[in-house]
């Protein structure tokens, strides 16, 4: 085994700053060649509000961080470097603790990393079917009836027909723009 993986314990909502002051200490204390990496697990989060969709991302663990080291971290290892890496990440301000050191496998798991031969999950399924009667709730079309033609699952959009000035116009909108009636 070349590396070690650890998981820290930190203040939650502390995770960049955490991530951010480990990798700097270790730099300025020329630990970075035994700090290899400090990673937040993240999650992408979609929110709507307003009508409005909005991607970021999320920690998927709040409070805890992944650490990459060259040695085992102990503090009373007979390497140097290791007793400083330990001694580094346990003065870190807002770090806890370091819980328990992480096979590959488990860090592999805990980022949720795929290989292209993994298929791909899908897209959840919309709750509307063709026929269906909606309303918009959103856009320019607000509070006009609509009928669903298509669904586009993959892009989660809806293609609509609605009636303007008594003509049937086709529309396209996100699934989050419409209720059933």
């Amino acid at each position: 085994m070349d590396d070690f993986w650890y998981i820290l314990h930190i203040y939650s909502g502390h995770e960049k700053k955490v991530k951010l002051n480990l990798e700097q200490r270790a730099q300025a204390l020329r630990l970075d060649e035994e700090i290899l990496k400090v990673i937040v697990p993240t999650k992408e989060v979609v929110e709507i509000k307003n009508g409005k969709k909005r991607t970021f991302e999320r920690p998927s663990y709040p409070g805890y961080l992944l650490v990459q080291t060259a040695h085992e971290l102990r503090a009373d290892a007979e390497n140097e470097a290791s007793q400083q890496s330990w001694h580094l990440i346990q003065d870190t301000p807002s770090v806890m603790d370091i819980l328990d050191s992480l096979t590959q496998e488990e860090v592999n798991q805990i980022l949720n990393l795929t290989t292209d031969d993994e298929p791909q999950p899908a897209p959840p399924m919309l709750d509307h079917a063709v026929g269906d009667k909606v309303r918009v709730i959103d856009g320019p079309f607000k509070e006009f009836p609509a009928e669903i033609n298509a669904i586009d699952a993959a892009r989660q959009r809806l293609h609509l027909t609605i009636s303007i000035l008594g003509r049937s116009t086709p529309i396209e909108l996100d699934h989050f723009q419409v209720e059933k009636i």
